[in-house]
């Protein structure tokens, strides 16, 4: 018997064809009128590969039995709903590990080596009028990273890579791991140079990076976001950023996306990405990837791969 599915989300070409091979996939993210696809296969949708299922979605889905997410971050769909109706939620970690480390990384040489505005400094042909001031670099200074996970391990192992030294703050103390932990998260980002969240998103860490965590970091500090935009209290970055009291930011997230602060377009301390954690061929690939695996082991019988609910 035919499987229909409903996809919410644009994926990789590898996973859109493994898909269409094992379902009968409805594209809720290109339909002309969702809700004739509602009153048309709405009964019938049995699982939904992709992101962004709130109540009100799942509500129409009365067979619904899995959601497998796109992502690491699940915060997009209301799993205590899918608990209720004991609909299982997956969704795809470790595979985008080293691609949002490499980003994190990135980004952090861009603000401290100004890239983009050296890139711009070249293209416009200011270089003949003068050399750019001096900045920063990396080596020997602190990096206190939000959220020791799989990712934020992954960047410390590179930022020691480049002579920083690494402490860590988040829920508990991870005895097994070589760095200085802060049980205090302003208490931390007064003793680092450089700030990274990497928590996950959601109610629980709602800008827990607050105004008193960004005056803490300070003047000549710089703070990096590859979490969410809701973990960082964006109005308060804003204004730290344009008034002197934070040194610089480096933003792959924001509170709002696509839109981002105007603000923060012209402001010459602060690098802007849009969402690119994770936007490798090979990451997408393998996110596809696990996302198909883990319906094909609801639908056989067999244990999910990565369940979260």
């Amino acid at each position: 018997m035919s499987i229909h599915l409903l996809q919410t989300f644009a994926m990789p070409e590898s996973a859109e064809k493994a898909l269409a091979e094992r379902f009968v996939v409805h594209k809720l993210h290109t339909a002309d009128d969702p809700e004739r696809l509602f009153d048309e296969v709405g009964a019938s949708i049995r699982a939904i590969a992709g992101t962004g299922v709130p109540k009100p979605l799942m509500d129409r889905l009365t067979a619904l039995e899995i959601i497998s997410n796109f992502g690491v971050g699940y915060d997009s769909i209301d799993v205590q709903s899918a608990k209720a109706r004991n609909i299982r939620v997956t969704n795809t970690p470790d595979v985008l590990n080293d691609a949002v480390a490499e980003l994190t990384i990135g980004l952090m040489l861009s603000l401290a080596r100004r890239l983009p505005q050296a890139d711009r400094y070249v293209r416009e042909n200011r270089w003949p009028l003068g050399n750019l001031p001096i900045f920063r670099e990396l080596g020997g200074c602190t990096l206190g990273i939000v959220g020791l996970g799989r990712i934020g391990r992954e960047i410390a192992t590179r930022a020691q890579a480049m002579k920083m030294r690494v402490v860590y703050h988040g829920r508990s103390r991870q005895p097994r791991q070589p760095y200085v932990f802060y049980p205090d998260l302003v208490d931390m980002a007064g003793d680092v140079d450089w700030l990274v969240a990497v928590t996950p998103g959601g109610s629980g860490t709602e800008k827990l990076v607050s105004r008193a965590v960004l005056e803490a970091l300070g003047p000549d500090g710089m703070f990096v976001n590859v979490a969410r935009g809701s973990v960082a209290d964006q109005d308060a970055l804003v204004d730290l950023l344009a008034n002197g009291g934070l040194g610089g930011a480096a933003l792959d997230v924001f509170a709002d996306e696509p839109h981002v602060p105007e603000a923060l377009w012209a402001m010459e301390n602060v690098v802007l990405s849009p969402h690119q954690g994770s936007a490798t061929q090979e990451t997408r690939d393998a996110m596809g990837a696990l996302v198909v695996a883990n319906l094909d082991a609801h639908f056989s019988g067999k244990p999910l791969l990565t369940p979260v609910a």
